[in-house]
């Protein structure tokens, strides 16, 4: 396995002698007053980014409600000002040498730099869609070298030069040239893969015609084939036999499954509560002690968020396997309970009166569902009443509504004179028997 050739040294070589030729073509006067004109170009366009640079970011401070990909590629267009300025005032000088002389000579190095200028400044803007840093870099840099060398003219030798520069296994060879095309054409396919469904997922969750459940399924199955479909598109780039793959993936498939039974189990889980539709963002859930809203469905577990702000992550088997009360499943529609006791010289007719209209008095209380009181029971020291009501939105809490009611009883119960007793107990000293040793003790005291 020989790394460097001697066909790949005479590509270099050759690659070497032709850029030594362009180098000394640019010592000739007409170059070098091209050159200056580019140099003075360069100046003023800083100058002038220096000056507009304020201006702009005020501008920017000032926008609001705009999409994160909106803003940074305006971040990078303030930050690329200076290129941006540089290609226009070069392209206004090749006007302007075009105007005075019929010679393309005159101005072909202007032309030349102004298209790389531009080719870099189009490429670090358009980068911005990128969001993994490292595969950023790794795209601008090889779509920059390979826009580069096509603008000069050295694309043949160095495409030459980077295909002769390889690794042979077997019979896979990879070459750097190889190797960068599919870093370059996977970078570029994430991209378009990310922005489509990126796209796609904010008008499927603008669609109210499907339900939040299959909004999800939906989105997470798009991302599963556009980003499978550029990883395989990537690998077939560089000539990787996808048959190898598949028997490899399969075998090792094969292994992970007995050590990864419960990750998978999760998965499908998940799938059935994206299908069966029993649990859906939004929903109100109580599970064991803990009760929340759904704030997100993912492949592994649900994200269930509390009143008090705890987000729990809950495995999708958990919630297949256990029991779980959906608050808001079929219907938003919830009945709640309330407990309370009165003494037995308060009217029970009254109390129940007094007790429907306090519940219905209630800010959530639906009024065009009954509310009712009955007696559950006559206890030692109350009689023990049930008060039930219904509400029309458990997402905004039942503690607090609860809290209210029994507010409004409380209010209602003292402007009435009803009261709430409590345990009491009466403790009576009784005299001791005559003629016992505590008689005779007391009698002595």
């Amino acid at each position: 396995m020989d790394l460097i050739d001697p066909a790949t040294l005479t590509s270099i070589q050759a690659l070497w002698r032709q850029f030594q030729l362009m180098l000394q073509s640019l010592t000739l006067p007409p170059q070098l007053l091209q050159i200056g004109i580019m140099l003075a170009a360069l100046g003023l366009a800083y100058l002038v980014a220096r000056l507009t640079g304020p201006a702009m970011d005020n501008w920017l401070r000032g926008l609001e409600r705009r999409p994160k990909w909106q803003l940074r590629m305006l971040v990078q267009l303030k930050r690329s000002l200076t290129g941006i300025f540089f290609v226009l005032l070069v392209w206004l000088a090749v006007a302007v040498m075009a105007s005075l002389t019929p010679f393309p000579s005159r101005r072909y190095l202007m032309v030349l730099v102004a298209q790389v200028a531009a080719a870099w400044v189009g490429i670090r803007l358009a980068a911005r869609l990128i969001r993994n840093a490292l595969l950023r870099k790794i795209v601008v840099l090889g779509t920059t070298i390979w826009v580069t060398v096509q603008l000069l003219g050295f694309a043949r030798p160095v495409t030459q030069s980077l295909d002769s520069i390889a690794v042979q296994f077997g019979d896979f060879r990879l070459s750097l040239l190889g190797l960068i095309k599919a870093l370059v054409v996977t970078g570029l396919l994430f991209t378009g893969a990310r922005v489509i469904t990126v796209t796609a997922a904010r008008r499927i969750r603008a669609n109210a015609d499907i339900s939040p459940s299959m909004r999800v399924l939906a989105v997470k199955f798009l991302q599963v084939v556009l980003f499978g479909a550029a990883f395989f598109i990537g690998l077939k780039a560089i000539g990787f036999d996808l048959t190898g793959l598949a028997v490899l993936s399969g075998a090792i498939g094969v292994g992970l499954g007995f050590g990864l039974q419960k990750v998978v189990s999760n998965l499908v889980s998940g799938i059935i509560i994206l299908l069966d539709k029993s649990i859906k963002p939004g929903d109100v859930i109580s599970l064991g002690e803990t009760f929340g809203w759904i704030e997100a469905l993912g492949a592994r577990y649900v994200s269930v968020v509390t009143r008090d702000g705890k987000e729990y992550l809950i495995p999708n088997e958990d919630l297949i396997t256990g029991q779980v009360v959906n608050w808001s499943h079929s219907n938003e529609f919830v009945r709640l309970d309330l407990f309370f006791g009165t003494s037995y010289g308060d009217d029970p007719h009254l109390v129940r009166k007094l007790a429907v209209e306090a519940a219905l008095g209630a800010g959530r209380v639906l009024k065009d569902r009954p509310a009712v009181c009955h007696i559950v029971g006559f206890g030692d020291s109350s009689i023990d009443y049930i008060l039930r009501f219904w509400i029309a939105d458990p997402t905004e809490g039942l503690t607090n509504i609860r809290g209210s009611v029994y507010l409004a009883l409380w209010d209602a119960f003292k402007a009435h004179g009803i009261t709430i007793p409590f345990p009491q107990r009466e403790v009576r000293m009784l005299a001791p028997p005559e003629g016992s040793p505590l008689a005779a003790e007391g009698d002595r005291r």
